[in-house]
């Protein structure tokens, strides 16, 4: 075995012993052992990238040498080390973009536990991207789920702790549903590793036996997942956790914890049910309609929000209805537009939260749109970052998000059926999107009479700023060289067959 293939587990380990290391340390301390985690990281994943790009396969490690059902496994392609890359680097500038106002958000006593939490958070992210079995998926979830509210719940105010709240109900609502999913596979199967439940599930649906108990279950564990990632119409806790928690939560929450499950959902989709059997059994039409009802309506309440945080919170909820839209297609070119929306959501949701503390902290702490007006010239680096973040959700050339609309029409066309819907809810979402993301850009370009407002500069924002920088930067690469990555996400796809 090469040495390179113990990575994926040496990255899930490393973050789990950093957590509990950085829980006896100092803020500072804390700190320091996360940023050299997360650049230990992205080495680390960015190596299980190359391997599995130049050997043109995936390969499982088997955790402790235990055959199943005693041990798990781990199993890494090119779609789950890219995947794990992409997660990390998001994480890294997320945590370093809200960094400056971490101070004002949490306690200083409490300031190492938020290290602790994005640690084992980072922990859980991982392990959903490399199981290959469903109870540590399970378990991960909910080490996931526990941070997420740490995370929420860290700032200690009103509206956070009934932020927290909410999502810890919902959360939990999906966590059953799933678990009860996973129950009933076990129960069919008799296995818990993937690739082993696949064969069984094959066979079970060749034979025509409990047709009906592996529907059921196949409803559970969807419905479980995208309670978890926030699809229409339970997003009802999305607006508020987002909205009120740290920029850094809230960035995080956004661009990679909802990803995450969604990621899962894609993966038992190809290595537990089957592609062919998940479409055949109907539940991926229902995905499609509520993927193009959150589009709508996503966008709908983020129009009629006044609150910059909110709006961008609801701007989520229509965008994870594009995601699920490009899996409700039931074609190869959906899924693939689906996963690259991922990647491009990621980059720019978290581009536009830390751009927005920039804007807000320039006019008075206030996150009203009034209050905003011209917050660009009193921060530009923010201004420019926000106006960047903006295009790319509209869609516009040289952007992440026109690649990912690019994908979406191409794969709707490729669906005779699901064409004319897919396409109609696509132009509508991207007029409303330019609706109320251009009318933020406006207002905060337009020009103040008076200047009572503190002004920055590159001196003072140093970190910030590159952060912002190193954000455009990642946005403008997946819109300019968006081919090379669809070539290892449709490599990736090929892999989990």
């Amino acid at each position: 075995m090469d040495f390179v293939q113990n990575f994926p587990a040496v990255s899930i380990l490393l973050c789990l012993f950093a957590g509990i290391i950085s829980s006896g340390l100092r803020k500072n301390a804390a700190r320091f052992v996360n940023k050299a985690l997360l650049l230990t990281e992205i080495v680390l994943n960015a190596c299980v990238l190359l391997y599995t790009v130049r050997t043109g396969e995936a390969y499982v490690y088997v955790m402790g040498k235990f055959p199943a059902p005693w041990g798990n496994e781990i199993r890494a392609g090119v779609l789950e080390a890219l995947t794990a890359l992409f997660f990390c680097i998001i994480m890294l500038l997320s945590l370093e973009g809200g960094r400056k106002k971490l101070a004002d958000e949490v306690e200083e006593g409490k300031t190492f536990l938020y290290y602790v939490l994005t640690d084992l958070l980072l922990s859980s992210l991982l392990a959903l991207v490399y199981t290959n079995d469903l109870f540590t998926a399970y378990v991960f979830v909910e080490i996931n789920t526990i941070t997420a509210c740490g995370l929420i719940m860290i700032r200690q105010n009103g509206r956070t702790i009934e932020a927290a709240a909410r999502y810890m109900i919902m959360s939990l609502l999906g966590s059953g549903l799933l678990l009860m999913g996973i129950c009933m596979l076990y129960d069919l199967t008799g296995h818990l590793l993937m690739s082993n439940i696949k064969e069984q599930v094959e066979m079970i649906y060749a034979t025509g036996d409990y047709r009906i108990p592996l529907l059921v279950t196949i409803a559970l564990i969807s419905v479980g997942l995208s309670i978890k990632s926030a699809l229409f119409p339970f997003h009802a806790w999305l607006p508020d956790a987002y909205g009120y928690s740290t920029v850094s939560s809230a960035a995080i929450l956004s661009s990679l914890v909802s990803k995450g499950y969604i990621f899962l959902l894609i993966k038992i989709i190809y290595r537990v049910i089957g592609f062919e059997i998940f479409h055949n059994s109907r539940i991926i039409d229902i995905l499609f309609v509520f993927a193009l009802m959150a589009m709508v309506f996503g966008s709908l309440s983020a129009i009629r929000e006044n609150d910059v945080r909110r709006m961008i919170a609801f701007s989520s909820v229509a965008q994870i209805g594009y995601i699920y839209m490009g899996i409700g297609m039931g074609t190869q070119a959906g899924m693939s537009a689906s996963i690259f929306h991922i990647f491009s959501h990621a980059a720019t949701k978290s581009l536009l939260f830390i751009a927005a503390i920039g804007l807000t902290d320039v006019s008075n702490g206030s996150r009203k749109f009034l209050s905003l007006t011209g917050a660009a010239y009193r921060d530009k680096w923010a201004g420019v970052a926000f106006t960047v973040g903006s295009l790319s959700m509209v869609g516009v050339p040289l952007f992440s998000g026109f690649i990912s609309k690019i994908l979406f029409a191409q794969a709707a066309v490729q669906n005779e059926i699901k064409m004319l819907p897919a396409l109609i809810v696509l132009g509508i979402s991207t007029i409303l999107n330019a609706i109320y993301f251009m009318k933020t850009v406006i207002r905060i370009y337009t020009p103040v009479g008076h200047t009572n407002y503190d002004m920055v500069t590159f001196k003072n924002i140093k970190l910030y700023a590159v952060t912002l920088v190193c954000f455009v930067i990642l946005n403008v690469i997946l819109g300019v060289s968006s081919q090379p990555i669809v070539d290892l996400i449709e490599q990736g796809l090929a892999m989990f067959a």
